[in-house]
C-alpha cells in the first residue's frame, strides 16, 4: 500500500491516461510503484462489454514514469513502453488539469468526478507554482 500523508514535493510531470485509447489491461496498474492507478468502469462492474480504463491517482503519482517505459531505457532506440496502446502520456504539472478534463474519462465520468480529477491536478499544479 501506498503511503499516505502529505507531498513533500510536487513532480514536475504527472501520468495521464487517455480513456479512449485505454483498453483496461491493467499492465500500468502492474508496474507501479506507488499503487496509484486503478480499474474502472462504467455501469458498475468490471464485465466484457462495459467501457473500462485505468486511471491515475495524481494525488498519489510522483511522475516517475514507469507506467510509460521501462526505467534506465531512455536513451534506448528500441524502448520497451508498458502501455500497449500508448495511452499515457507524461504532462507537465501545470498542465495537468486542462489534460484530465479533456482525455481522462468519459464526459459525464469526468463531469461527475470534476473535483477528485480536474481539481486535484489544479490543486497540484498550484502547488509546483507556489515552490
Amino acid at each position: 500500500m501506498a503511503k499516505q500523508g502529505p507531498r513533500k514535493k510536487v513532480p514536475k510531470e504527472l501520468a495521464i491516461i487517455n480513456a479512449d485509447n485505454c483498453t483496461g489491461c491493467e499492465s500500468c496498474l502492474e508496474v507501479c510503484p506507488v499503487d496509484c492507478i486503478e480499474l474502472k468502469s462504467l455501469n458498475g462492474g468490471i464485465l466484457k462489454g462495459n467501457q473500462q480504463w485505468c486511471e491515475i491517482d495524481l494525488e498519489r503519482c510522483v511522475g516517475c514514469e514507469v507506467c510509460v517505459h521501462i526505467p534506465g531505457k531512455k536513451s534506448n532506440p528500441y524502448e520497451l513502453l508498458v502501455c500497449p496502446w500508448d495511452a499515457i502520456e507524461m504532462v507537465p504539472t501545470e498542465q495537468a488539469a486542462q489534460v484530465m478534463a479533456q482525455v481522462g474519462g468519459p464526459p459525464e465520468y469526468i463531469h461527475d468526478n470534476w473535483d477528485r480529477l480536474v481539481g486535484t491536478a489544479q490543486k497540484l499544479a498550484e502547488l509546483r507554482a507556489a515552490n
